[in-house]
């Protein structure tokens, strides 16, 4: 199995939209975050990646969870890992939590999008650097650090974004716990004067 570089994420995107069109699959437009938006969008010196991360579906004007995703199209998604001999779950909806749209997404995430067609249809919406920033400080405290924290300081988030991104995930997790460790990541970026705004 190979991670998805650039190339290699082109390439099984567009064979996702050509199998689904094949297939008969109705049109999917969906939003996605993670490597694969920082990827494809050369925001971060990042070359690879484990996956696409679904955050969610657009209907219409709407963005909504992407679960339970459409059986046919996992079914070609996998028909994609194994032509291209990718991760087992290369294709998942792991970001789409019920939980994430009850408490909302980043205002505006929507708008800042980069849209990409792979053939009729399949749409992918790639998220923008303000909306990775808001997911990555979430990540590195959630998760821990490793490549969260080497992404989100390839995005060099200024005072102001860190600031928003930092109350956007209190909104999330309110807990004691976690506000003690986005204090010990704000210190660490070098913006611990924020802690007291939280």
């Amino acid at each position: 199995m190979k991670d998805l570089g650039r190339e290699t994420l082109q390439a099984a995107l567009t064979l996702l939209g050509d199998l689904m069109e094949r297939r008969g699959v109705p049109f999917h437009h969906f939003v996605v975050c993670g490597g694969s938006s920082l990827i494809i969008l050369e925001m971060v010196s990042r070359t690879a990646t484990q996956d696409v991360d679904v955050v969610g579906v657009m209907d219409g004007d709407d963005l909504k969870t992407a679960r339970p995703l459409d059986p046919t199209v996992i079914e070609v998604a996998g028909q994609v890992r194994e032509e291209l001999e990718l991760p087992k779950d290369w294709f998942n909806t792991g970001p789409s939590d019920e939980s994430l749209f009850r408490l909302g997404l980043p205002d505006g995430l929507v708008g800042r999008t980069t849209r990409r067609d792979f053939g009729p249809k399949l749409a992918i919406s790639f998220i923008g650097r303000r909306d990775q920033i808001f997911f990555k400080v979430y990540a590195a405290v959630d998760q821990g650090a490793g490549r969260h924290l080497s992404d989100l300081k390839d995005l060099k988030p200024n005072q102001e974004e860190l600031l928003a991104a930092a109350k956007w995930t209190r909104q999330h997790d309110p807990s004691d716990g976690f506000k003690m460790m986005l204090g010990e990541l704000l210190t660490h970026l070098g913006h611990e004067q924020l802690i007291d705004q939280l």
